[in-house]
């Protein structure tokens, strides 16, 4: 008889605990529906977050103003390097243009163009320096899967960028150059402002080599899932007509020649991205199932 009580007290407890559970693996479904619909990369494992370090937030201006330092440091002896240098700088700059002569249409005009191609030699000299200076900055707040890409990216994005300048001086520029020079011959004679010619070509050469960063872009928006391989190669019109705008607005002249060239390495360097994000995903995927 002093039993049953006790069986009575004990069983709401047993049925609490019993809710709880539910609760619990409710909840445990819930919280990997979540984790299925975000990124990897925006909600990353516990182990793939990097050893934590404690900075406030002064600590972090710190460190941000010294790796300004080290960069601003960095660009100006590159290019007050290239200055002392900048004869044979200009000299390569000229080879495109051929035979046609260059004036000096104001006083001092080359000594400013010497400053204009000094800079931009300069900076694309110290570039890897003030590239690691970014690096070290954002290293620490990155997972260690992204510490993995990184050093690819980088590595790649620094061979396409080289890749732009190199097609730029081989083919756009001459060209573009090519094009003027035949249009005119039999009307005017071929001197040209140096300052104009040197604004004409570094502008051309350094678009070029900026829209080269196609396939990195491409990459890094496969690698977030926010673009598939697929959804890129579906949309390969609207790509079509946007790299033909680009050759447009990109390239200072309104030949279509050099258009039509930039227009056709913007696809190319689409379709390879698109390529390549279908290769990484395939490798990823083939990776998970193992």
């Amino acid at each position: 008889m002093t039993n049953a009580p006790e069986k009575s007290e004990s069983s709401p407890p047993e049925s609490n605990g019993s809710a709880s559970a539910t609760t619990t693996v409710a909840e445990t479904d819930s919280d990997k529906g979540i984790d299925s619909i975000l990124p990897s990369f925006l909600n990353p494992p516990s182990e793939e977050l990097p050893d934590e370090v404690e900075m406030s937030l002064f600590d972090h201006l710190e460190e941000l103003r010294t790796r300004i330092f080290y960069s601003v440091i960095g660009s100006l002896v590159g290019i007050i390097g290239c200055f002392f240098a900048v004869r044979p700088i200009v000299r390569l700059l000229e080879k495109p243009a051929g035979d046609v002569t260059f004036l000096q249409l104001a006083p001092g005009e080359f000594f400013f163009v010497s400053i204009k191609v000094a800079g931009y030699s300069g900076l694309l000299l110290s570039a890897p320096w003030i590239l690691y200076q970014v690096i070290q900055f954002v290293l620490p707040g990155l997972t260690r899967k992204e510490q993995r890409l990184l050093g690819p990216i980088v590595l790649g994005s620094a061979v396409l960028f080289g890749l732009g300048l190199v097609f730029s001086y081989v083919a756009l520029v001459p060209a573009a150059l090519n094009f003027f020079i035949s249009y005119g011959a039999d009307v005017v004679a071929q001197q040209w402002s140096i300052e104009k010619y040197f604004d004409f070509e570094l502008l051309l050469m350094f678009s070029t080599a900026i829209a080269f960063q196609i396939p990195i872009l491409q990459l890094l928006l496969g690698l977030f899932g926010l673009v598939s391989a697929k959804q890129m190669l579906s949309g390969w019109r609207y790509v079509l007509l946007g790299a033909a705008v680009l050759g447009a607005v990109l390239t200072p002249s309104t030949d279509p020649m050099t258009q039509s060239l930039l227009g056709g390495a913007v696809m190319g360097l689409y379709l390879g991205g698109a390529g390549l994000v279908a290769l990484v995903t395939r490798n990823k995927q083939a990776a998970a199932e193992a």
